[in-house]
């Protein structure tokens, strides 16, 4: 049995809720020195930044001193960074705490806040905010909710027991309930369930249904209609692949409202518009904790605005 390398505590700390990046160099390899490495690694970045970071001592071993630009290469090793943070614009919405105890922390998550930094979302993340506003430096997800989807989200408090709640999530063991609003169509017979296989390639921003083994379960129901207006359905996911609901739902005929991806990809407003939120709501959230032992059962205080507020929902789609 191969033996996992134990991983040393980073030398770094966060650095507004968001911790350093961690490089461990690879057994094999031509390459001379660390700095050589980094900048192949990292060619994504502007040209001469590797190098500015190696002269200003910002890339970092595991006891914590700079690493020399001539430093020799050596697999294994660890080397710690903090990356540029890009430019970002608030999202100008308050995270709610639903629950907090000793061991985790549920979030009611405003659209437009991605869970955990990636990309071009890095402070103005769910993950990043709750650290900096609760302080608490070792939090972290149980999971993930899409950016533009808003509602309820699990974080845990120690590094330790995180697994234990990411595992509930592996193994389907925690129900979750969403609500959105969309087209009401007459035709379309409720309840039923949807079957289907989704794929969803990296690079791709859409998934889409292919033949095949069904790898993607979705209860739907109706639960209201607004008489020449769009109704409000309940979305019970069995199975959690990427886009679910937001596929299922424009398979029946009634794409999510507010929806830049299904049935059309449509370019993103100018930075700062929040106007046209994707109208789902991952609404509850039901689980047995595996570390006490209590039942949990949250639920969003959140509203879905062409549903509340119908009169100040943008006209189309």
């Amino acid at each position: 049995m191969r033996r996992r390398t134990r991983v040393p505590p980073a030398p770094l700390p966060q650095r507004h809720g968001v911790d350093p990046v961690r490089v461990r160099l690879p057994a094999e390899g031509a390459w001379a020195t660390v700095r050589e490495h980094l900048v192949e690694r990292l060619s994504g970045a502007a040209p001469g930044v590797v190098e500015e970071m190696f002269a200003a001592g910002r890339i970092v071993a595991a006891d914590g001193r700079a690493v020399a630009p001539d430093a020799p290469y050596e697999p294994g090793m660890f080397v710690w960074f903090h990356r540029e943070l890009p430019a970002e614009t608030p999202v100008p919405f308050p995270l709610v705490v639903v629950h907090r105890d000793e061991h985790i922390v549920v979030v009611d998550k405003p659209h437009f806040l991605a869970t955990t930094p990636r990309g071009s979302h890095v402070t103005e993340t769910a993950l990043a905010r709750l650290r900096r506003e609760l302080g608490l430096p070792t939090l972290g997800a149980a999971h993930r909710l899409d950016r533009l989807t808003a509602g309820l989200v699990l974080f845990t408090v120690r590094p330790e027991e995180r697994g234990a709640y990411q595992t509930l999530f592996r193994d389907r063991r925690v129900r979750k309930e969403y609500e959105a609003v969309a087209p009401y169509d007459p035709d379309l017979a409720l309840p039923r369930t949807v079957r289907s296989r989704i794929v969803k390639e990296r690079g791709v921003l859409t998934a889409e249904e292919v033949p095949g083994e069904p790898n993607a379960v979705t209860d739907v129901e109706l639960v209201g209609r607004r008489p020449g207006g769009p109704a409000r359905y309940r979305l019970t996911p069995r199975t959690g692949q990427t886009h679910q609901l937001r596929v299922h739902m424009n398979a029946l005929g009634v794409p999510i409202l507010g929806d830049p991806l299904y049935p059309v990809v449509t370019p993103d407003g100018p930075p700062g518009d929040f106007s046209r939120p994707l109208q789902l709501l991952a609404r509850a959230l039901e689980f047995t904790d595996p570390v006490t032992g209590a039942e949990h059962r949250f639920r969003s205080g959140r509203t879905l605005q062409a549903w509340s507020a119908p009169e100040t929902w943008p006209t189309g789609r």
